[in-house]
This record gives C-alpha cells, sequence and structure tokens, in this order.
C-alpha cells in the first residue's frame, strides 16, 4: 500500500489548528456570500427559526431573535435543512471534493472510502452551521474546550484528552471556512494534547491574553481545522445594524463513522444532536440529489438517532 503524504495532519496533531488557504474560487466565495448573506437576512428578521443568540455560548437557544440593541444573533444554523433558502449551494460546499478530501486525510481514511461503493461510507454528515457578526455591540466566548468542562481536574482532563483523541487521531474534523475577513478564532497552540497549565487553569473565563495564544487570520476562501480538544475561544465585532455583513464563517464538521469507543459514541453523539440536526436529517425532502455519497453520509447520521434526552456538552 502506498503511504498518502499527510500534510495538514501534521500540522493538526502538531499545532492542534491548520490552515489551508485559498481553498475556495473567487466565484465560489462570490456566491456563497450572497447565500450567507440571504440567510443571515432572513433570520436576523425572524424568518428562520434556528439560531444562535447573545449573548448565549452553547445550547438550547433561545425561540426569539434578541433585538439589534441587545446583539441579536451570532449564528445561522441548519444550513443542510430541506427548508434552508440555498440548501443547494451550501451543500455543493459541504460535500465538496475539496472540502471532504482535507477530512479525509485528517480522519486517515484515504484508504477506507470508495466513492463508487454505494453500500459502504465510513464518513458522517454532522453540522453545518453559519457564524455572523453580533449587531452593535462585541461579544466574546470564554476559554473552552468543546467537550471537556473547564471544572474537571487535570487527572480527568488528561484522562478524556486521550480517550478523545486516540493515538493523536480524532473521529471528526471540524472547521472553519471565511466568505469575509474573520479573525475571530484565538487558539493556544499544543494545547490540545495537555492539561491546562496553573495559569490558564486560574485565569479569568475571559481573559484577552493567555501566553502563547494566536489569533487565526483568515482571508476570504481560507479554512482552518482544528482538533476540538484545543483551549480556545471567539471575539465577535459588532456590526453596525442595518449594515453589511462582516462576517460570514461557514462552521462544518463531519465525523468518522466506527472509530470511537461506546462512551465516545455517547458524546460524540451528544456535540452534534444537542443542536437539533436529529429532528429533521430523516426527512424524506432531506435528501440531496448529488449522487450516492452525500445520501450514505446522511444515512450515517440518521442512525445516530433523533437526539431525545442526549443532553448538552457544555453549559452558557
Amino acid at each position: 500500500m502506498v503511504a498518502h503524504a499527510t500534510p495538514h495532519l501534521d500540522a493538526l496533531q502538531r499545532d492542534g489548528f491548520v490552515k489551508i488557504s485559498g481553498l475556495l474560487s473567487a466565484t465560489e466565495i462570490e456566491t456563497l456570500k450572497e447565500t450567507a448573506t440571504n440567510a443571515t437576512t432572513m433570520t436576523r428578521a425572524g424568518r428562520w427559526p434556528h439560531f444562535r443568540t447573545v449573548p448565549k455560548q452553547f445550547p438550547p437557544w433561545p425561540t426569539a431573535v434578541p433585538p439589534a440593541s441587545e446583539g441579536g444573533i451570532w449564528g445561522v444554523q441548519h444550513l443542510l435543512h430541506p427548508e434552508m433558502p440555498g440548501r443547494e449551494e451550501f451543500a455543493r460546499c459541504y460535500f465538496s471534493d475539496k472540502v471532504v478530501a482535507v477530512v479525509e486525510e485528517l480522519l486517515g481514511v484515504q484508504d477506507l472510502t470508495n466513492k463508487d461503493d454505494d453500500t459502504h461510507e465510513v464518513l458522517i454528515m454532522e453540522l453545518f452551521n453559519l457564524l455572523v457578526a453580533p449587531e452593535t455591540k462585541d461579544f466574546e466566548l470564554r476559554w473552552h474546550r468543546d467537550g471537556i468542562p473547564e471544572t474537571v481536574s487535570p487527572e480527568e482532563e488528561l484522562r478524556q484528552l486521550q480517550e478523545k483523541s486516540p493515538q493523536g487521531r480524532q473521529a471528526h474534523a471540524q472547521y472553519n471556512l471565511a466568505l469575509c475577513p474573520d479573525m475571530s478564532l484565538i487558539v493556544v497552540p499544543g494545547s490540545h494534547r495537555r492539561v491546562r497549565t496553573e495559569t490558564e487553569r486560574t485565569a479569568d473565563p475571559y481573559a484577552a491574553y493567555l501566553p502563547g495564544q494566536l489569533v487565526v487570520e483568515l482571508q476570504p476562501g481560507d479554512v482552518v481545522f482544528y482538533d476540538s480538544n484545543i483551549l480556545h475561544r471567539g471575539v465577535y465585532k459588532a456590526k453596525a445594524a442595518g449594515g453589511p455583513e462582516t462576517r460570514l464563517t461557514l462552521h462544518g464538521c463531519l465525523g468518522l463513522k466506527g472509530a470511537d469507543s461506546d462512551a465516545d459514541k455517547k458524546a460524540r453523539a451528544t456535540a452534534v444532536l444537542q443542536h437539533g440536526v436529529g429532528a429533521w436529517v430523516y426527512r424524506d425532502d432531506a435528501t440531496f440529489g448529488m449522487g450516492q455519497r452525500p445520501e450514505r453520509m446522511r444515512a450515517n447520521l440518521v442512525a445516530m438517532g433523533r437526539g431525545e434526552g442526549v443532553g448538552y456538552s457544555l453549559q452558557g
């Protein structure tokens, strides 16, 4: 078997993130930016019921859009929902060869995937959302790891880090794909492989600076894949109410089927299904009409269940 070069995986394992410049063409950026702007405008006006609201950081989300004077929304959920206008454009991006090829490298499945096999699929369709700028007031997320509460002891933190990344490899790949210039993601490189230092553990949850932190700078068409265990936060600058969108960042993740322990499968189901995707992905009109592979990925998500009683990964 010929060994594949893995420059993106090497960077991800070393640093906890990997930035890829120019993943999208100028035409793709323009089309997706228009589609994402329409989705955001619709959501701000209360015509789309799935969103992330200021000042809340994690699900469950409120059912009403706060007014712009209170910050409004900072995210649009469920871009692949069958009722989302522009769903076809979002799906073309999510299932595109250029995105999936990076995912396959990061998850180590180049040799496991047969694109012409209509009976077997190792990748799972998970989530595809949109991160946007709040209105009139800035908004910040606290320092966190996506699936490990900050209240755990150092010993438990180390155990969970090792359990969630056996042999240094996660069973899912998540990314931010920018359609506007974006400097919102702040990470501490290398922190995905170790427990927090005493400085990190005792710092203010919204500390403006932690030793070694890095602001990930993205231009339109750039993408950053990052380990969900890396210590990170988001800092979102407000846009003027009624003004043009200043942040449109596609936030996606895909999973790997059959790679986890039973405990980690449950944790991953919580991380994905807590957002409510299980409520619609099984519908007859949720198909994509893009060939067999997207449907096989969707079937793998349907197999996770509808999400009743899975709980939430983080609180706040």
